[in-house]
């Protein structure tokens, strides 16, 4: 029945997606042919001959959807993941259209037409499925279109799991029961959920409970099993996940890839790869040249400043290290006397220092001594946003010190970051400082960017540990 059930989803889905993409083109037809942003000059073709590309249009979206995976149960997934391969599967489909246009019937479809289509498709069928995942989460709410799951291994991951599949509903999952390496335990309740056999049996338990998903989550001193369990399922027709115990060695954004068809689990990765690397650092040149042609007066201002207070040049350039351990020379405004640091060593800043111009507190307490980095951001050896980079004389001394220290510089280094907006910045807690740097690089998006840039200016520019 619960076969029965996906199959008539799938279908419906499907209809659905046909609907939504008959739509789309013909509200492109319109918005191209009668209500044209670029004036039509050749004419305006008649709909019918835009409606019969349809008969092409409807069965390749579908062999390319279903190639994308997009008619699967998605349970588990996320909207943005749905999301993002929508997107993909619909350019792909548009492109092997257009291709198909070009050569067969070249002169009689806009290509305009298509880039109407191409946007309005991507938004009504992100909507669409979005507005179909909510509804199954509604009814699965109410006990309708369930999946019965059972969870081998009775240990903290299976607990987890426990909890995270009461903790949404939604999913319409339910946990039938554990099965438990030990038989002195079969019996027992875990979680709400009885134990019900040894692992040995599983397939008895598959069959006679109605079992649809199977959740492997054994330590890694009991994988031996691993493989038994396996050929003990058999052919059985369920869901099979793995939940690797890795977490204590899992660090940054680990996830699930795949190379060339093998199955690689990523324990430590940045976020910046595909289009992110593209987003941020066009944000990056796009935004360092608009401000440093506003700031470009003051800028002149300051080294006027700078040169006519204190003898030495205007900028200081100092090595820090970026991202992946990289060594750079990163530019300030300088703010101290010449050879500040001849006989004290590597030091850092301290309030009332000594060793600052007469315009050089000024600079730091305003955080103006930071602007020639945006240089260092057009140069890409710095973001605007990201964890701030450090000397390697202390580099040596934090690593030794500070757990997972150097794992901040698997993002670039940024003029202002997380950690400096929340009050971590100057002489302050390195602890907390490597904390919100990691929190930063685990959870990077866009947004989160734009968010530190807005926020850096009512509490980024002036700050009280900055001297």
């Amino acid at each position: 029945m619960l076969k029965k059930h996906s199959k008539f989803f799938e279908t419906l889905v499907l209809l659905i997606d046909l609907i939504t993409l008959s739509c789309s083109w013909i509200l492109a037809y319109y918005l191209r042919f009668h209500f044209p942003i670029i004036p039509v000059s050749k004419g305006i073709p008649s709909l019918y001959t835009y409606l019969t590309l349809l008969i092409i249009m409807l069965p390749l979206w579908y062999v390319v959807f279903k190639t994308f995976g997009l008619y699967r149960p998605r349970r588990i997934s996320s909207k943005v993941a749905e999301v993002m391969d929508i997107a993909s599967a619909t350019t792909t489909a548009t492109l092997i259209l257009v291709s198909l246009t070009f050569f067969v019937r070249r002169d009689e479809f806009s290509r305009l037409t298509f880039l109407y289509f191409l946007i309005i498709c991507v938004i009504a069928l992100c909507v669409e499925r979005i507005l179909f995942r909510e509804f199954l989460r509604f009814i699965r709410k109410r006990g309708y279109n369930l999946r019965y799951a059972l969870i081998v291994g009775t240990g903290s991951l299976g607990h987890g799991v426990t909890d995270r599949v009461h903790n949404h509903p939604e999913l319409g999952i339910k946990i039938r029961g554990f099965l438990s390496e030990d038989s002195s335990q079969v019996g027992s309740m875990i979680k709400g959920s009885k134990v019900l056999d040894t692992f040995e049996n599983i397939r008895s338990v598959v069959t006679n409970h109605k079992i649809d998903m199977v959740f492997i989550t054994l330590s890694l001193s009991a994988h031996e099993r691993l493989k038994s369990i396996l050929n003990d399922i058999g052919d059985e027709m369920v869901s099979v996940m793995i939940i690797p115990d890795l977490v204590e060695f899992a660090t940054l954004r680990c996830g699930v890839g795949e190379f060339e068809g093998m199955p690689i689990i990523s324990l430590r990765d940045t976020p910046l790869y595909g289009w992110n690397i593209v987003i941020k650092r066009v944000t990056d040149i796009v935004l360092s040249l608009i401000l440093l042609l506003v700031v470009s007066p003051l800028m002149f201002v300051i080294s006027v400043l700078i040169k006519v207070t204190s003898r030495g040049p205007v900028f200081y350039s100092q090595e820090r290290m970026g991202l992946d351990g990289k060594i750079f020379n990163m530019l300030k405004y300088r703010t101290m006397k010449i050879e500040a640091e001849k006989e004290t060593g590597p030091v850092w800043a301290a309030k009332d220092d000594s060793r600052r111009t007469l315009i050089g507190a000024f600079l730091r307490k305003a955080s103006l001594d930071e602007l020639p980095q945006f240089l260092n951001v057009l140069k890409g050896e710095m973001s605007i946003v990201g964890p701030r980079p450090e000397r390697q004389f202390f580099i040596q001394q934090f690593r030794d010190r500070i757990p997972k220290y150097m794992l901040r510089h698997k993002m670039k280094a940024g003029i202002t970051g997380w950690a400096q907006i929340s009050g971590w910045r100057g002489n302050t807690s390195l602890d907390k400082r490597i904390e919100y740097d990691l929190y930063y690089i685990e959870n990077w998006s866009f947004r989160f960017d734009l968010e530190i840039m807005w926020l850096t200016i009512w509490r980024g520019l002036v700050n009280k540990h900055a001297y």
